[in-house]
């Protein structure tokens, strides 16, 4: 029975994205198979406490900055600071990854994630935007506008839906959250743990 891990995160999380080919990578090395869930953050933090980056207290907002240059600096990872668009919604990038897994496999939806972060943090682009995204999706190799289209149908709204409730039912607050065998790990600076659970 092959190995899977639960991957709940939101795409416009800045530590999903330095995270994230690492462990894909990971998942490559142990042959591990990835539940790909992106949920809401917004219901995930109404739930747990958790507050959007605007509210939270100026300390926390500093360090939070400090701590992303770390881990950018020492990952070797490219990431600005405070991109042009940001704070943006989710929702939308959320759910062209799940109408591009539905469509196209795990596999694709996972490099259009990887896209889609990297064009926030990187880039300077506006995944708000539906144009931005339908050209990202194109990049990736897909019809953009066909699965622009899909990601609005009551099905995408659906799975993502379940997502967010799965990821309340699992008790996740954060971003990224990774489960194996039942046991969640928060935050990318957890893959080394992630990566022990994987070997065990």
């Amino acid at each position: 029975m092959a190995k899977v891990c639960e991957y709940f995160f939101a795409p416009q999380s800045p530590w999903a994205y330095l995270g994230h080919e690492r462990f894909v990578a990971l998942t490559k090395q142990y042959g591990v198979q990835i539940d790909l869930k992106p949920c809401d953050l917004g219901k995930v933090f109404n739930v747990s406490g958790g507050l959007p980056l605007a509210k939270r207290p100026p300390q926390r907002q500093a360090y939070r900055l400090v701590e992303l240059k770390r881990w950018s600096e020492f990952l070797q990872i490219p990431l600005n600071l405070q991109p042009k668009f940001f704070p943006v919604p989710g929702d939308p990038a959320a759910k062209l990854i799940i109408a591009t897994r539905l469509a196209h496999g795990t596999d694709a939806a996972l490099h259009i994630t990887g896209a889609i972060m990297h064009a926030i943090w990187a880039e300077e682009r506006n995944v708000g935007d539906a144009d931005t995204l339908a050209a990202i999706a194109l990049e990736c190799g897909h019809d953009g506008k066909a699965l622009l289209k899909s990601s609005e149908t009551a099905s995408v709204q659906s799975e993502y839906d379940r997502y967010t409730d799965e990821a309340i039912a699992a008790n996740v607050f954060g971003s990224p959250w990774y489960v194996v065998n039942g046991e969640g790990y928060w935050g990318q600076d957890r893959l080394d743990f992630v990566e022990r659970a994987f070997k065990a």
